[in-house]
C-alpha cells in the first residue's frame, strides 16, 4: 500500500489503485523516491539523489516488456467480449465491483504513461536544482535516459490509447459492426442537436478517420447509444450556415444523397466540430489514405423517421444479460458526461487526459455549506475521485470535469481564504483548498486539461 510521503506531495500516482504487471512493482518505488525528493529538495539529505535513482534505471526494461505485452492483452480483452457472452458478463461483473472505478482497459493503459509522468517529475526536480548542485547532474543523467525511453515508444502509446477508446465506444455502441478496423482512428465525440421531423433532437456524433456515426442513448439498463446512421467521409462535405432563433450554432454536413442539419450549444463547439470534421474529410479523400473498406458499414442513411414511429424500446431484443437493478452505469465516462453536458471531446482531449494523472489531499465546500471537508483526491480520465483518506480503495464519489469552468473565486463568493480555485457547471459550485501554493498550481494545472474555461 502506497503512502503520501507528506501532505503537500501531490504527485503521487495513487499506484494502489491501478491494475499493472506485477513485474512493475518496483517502478512504484521510483515514483516514490521522485515524490521525496522533490518535496525534500531543501533538505540536507544522507542520500543522494544519484542513489536514489539511478538503481532504477532497469524499469525501463520492465517496460519495454510491457508495452510488447499489453496490445495482446487488449485484444485478447475486446476479442472474448465480441465471441463470449459469458466472458462479456464476467467482465461487466468485474467493472461494477467498487474499487474498478475506471473501465479495467483504462487502468491496464495506465502503466503505460508511467515513464512520461516520471519524465515530468524530474524535470521540475532538475529546474528546482541549483546549475552546481551535486545531485543535478544525476537528476539529468536519469532525466534523459528516461526521455529517449518514452521517445521509443510514443508511437506506440498513442496506437494504444486509440485502441482503448474504440474498445471503450465499441460497448457503448448498438447496431454499429465492429470499430476496431486496422487504420481507424478516433478523432472526436460529443452532442450535436439535429434536425428531424419532430425538429431538432439531442444526437451523440463520433468522428473517426474514415466515418462518422451519429446516435441516441437507448432506455436499455446499460444505457448504450444506439445507431442512427453512418456516412463514409470520403462522401460528405461540411459548411456554416445562418443562425436561426431555435439553433443559433448552426452547420450543414452533406452526403452524397442526403444533408444533416445540425447545430451545437456554442460557437465553440461550432467550430471545433466543423474544423475537426473538415480535417477528417480532406484526410480520408487522400488517395493515400484509402486503407479501409467501407463494406462493413450497415447504412449510409438516417434511421430518424423510423425512430419517430417506432420507439427505442420496442425495437430491442429480449435481454439475456445483467437486469437493471444488476448493471451499474458508469455515468463518469466521457460519452456520458458529454450527452448530460451537450459539450464534446477531442482526441488530443483523451491524450491528456491519459497522460495527466495527480493525487493529494484537498479540502472541499460546496456553494452554500460552511465548512470545508478534507479528502484525499484522485484526478484521472477526466474526473475527480474523493476518498475519505489514501487507505480506502474505493471512492465516495466523483465529479467529472468535462464540461467545468475553473476559476479563481469572486468577491462574492466570500472565500476569505488561500490557494482556492473554483469549479463551476451551471448552478453547480465546488471550491477547493490546497496546502501550498505548489499544490494549488499542480491541481490548476491538471483540472484545465478537462475544464472548458481556465483563468
Amino acid at each position: 500500500m502506497s503512502t503520501p510521503i507528506s501532505n503537500n506531495c501531490t504527485e503521487s500516482l495513487n499506484v494502489k489503485r491501478s491494475v499493472t504487471c506485477p513485474s512493475l512493482s518496483s517502478s512504484s518505488n521510483l515514483l516514490i523516491v521522485c515524490c521525496t525528493t522533490v518535496t525534500c529538495s531543501s533538505v540536507s539529505m544522507k542520500v543522494t539523489t544519484q542513489t536514489l535513482l539511478l538503481d532504477y534505471c532497469h524499469i525501463t526494461e520492465m517496460y519495454d516488456h510491457y508495452l510488447e505485452t499489453l496490445p495482446h492483452i487488449l485484444e485478447g480483452l475486446q476479442g472474448g467480449c465480441h465471441v463470449n457472452p459469458y466472458f462479456e458478463q464476467l467482465y461487466r461483473e468485474f467493472e461494477r465491483q467498487k474499487e474498478c472505478y475506471l473501465p479495467l482497459a483504462l487502468f491496464l493503459l495506465q502503466p503505460a504513461h508511467r515513464l512520461l509522468h516520471y519524465c515530468h517529475l524530474l524535470q521540475r526536480l532538475h529546474e528546482s536544482y541549483d546549475p552546481n548542485h551535486t545531485d543535478s547532474s544525476a537528476c539529468l543523467d536519469m532525466l534523459q535516459r528516461l526521455r529517449k525511453a518514452t521517445s521509443l515508444h510514443t508511437e506506440s502509446v498513442s496506437e494504444l490509447e486509440n485502441f482503448v477508446v474504440l474498445m471503450e465506444l465499441q460497448r457503448e455502441l448498438t447496431g454499429v459492426d465492429s470499430l476496431m478496423q486496422p487504420g481507424r482512428v478516433f478523432v472526436r465525440e460529443g452532442c450535436l442537436q439535429k434536425l428531424s421531423r419532430k425538429g431538432y433532437q439531442q444526437r451523440m456524433f463520433f468522428l473517426f478517420s474514415d466515418m462518422l456515426i451519429y446516435a441516441s442513448r437507448s432506455s436499455s439498463a446499460q444505457l448504450q447509444f444506439k445507431v442512427h446512421g453512418q456516412l463514409p467521409l470520403h462522401s460528405l462535405s461540411v459548411d456554416e450556415t445562418e443562425p436561426k432563433a431555435e439553433a443559433a450554432f448552426r452547420f450543414n454536413i452533406y452526403a452524397a444523397n442526403r444533408a444533416l442539419m445540425v447545430a451545437a450549444s456554442s460557437e465553440e463547439e461550432r467550430q471545433k466540430w466543423m474544423r475537426a470534421l473538415s480535417s477528417s474529410i480532406a484526410a480520408a479523400c487522400n488517395p493515400k489514405n484509402e486503407r479501409l473498406h467501407y463494406s462493413s458499414l450497415k447504412s449510409c442513411h438516417s434511421s430518424d423517421e423510423r425512430l419517430d414511429r417506432v420507439s427505442l424500446e420496442g425495437r430491442q431484443s429480449p435481454s439475456n444479460g445483467p437486469t437493471e437493478r444488476q448493471t451499474q452505469h458508469r455515468s463518469n465516462t466521457a460519452v456520458h458526461v458529454c450527452w448530460h453536458r451537450n459539450t464534446s471531446v477531442g482526441r488530443d482531449d483523451h491524450q491528456k487526459a491519459h497522460r495527466n494523472f495527480l493525487s493529494g489531499f484537498l479540502l472541499r465546500k460546496f456553494k452554500n455549506s460552511s465548512g470545508w471537508q478534507k479528502l484525499w483526491v484522485v484526478f484521472t480520465n477526466f474526473c475527480l475521485f474523493f476518498y475519505k483518506s489514501y487507505q480506502e480503495s474505493s471512492p465516495l464519489a466523483s465529479l467529472p470535469l468535462v464540461g467545468y469552468n475553473v476559476t479563481l473565486p469572486g468577491p462574492n463568493d466570500n472565500i476569505n481564504k488561500d490557494f482556492v480555485f473554483k469549479l463551476q457547471f451551471k448552478t453547480h459550485v465546488y471550491f477547493f483548498r490546497a496546502e501550498s501554493e505548489y499544490a494549488f498550481e499542480r491541481w490548476v494545472e491538471v483540472i484545465s486539461i478537462a475544464a472548458t474555461k481556465k483563468f
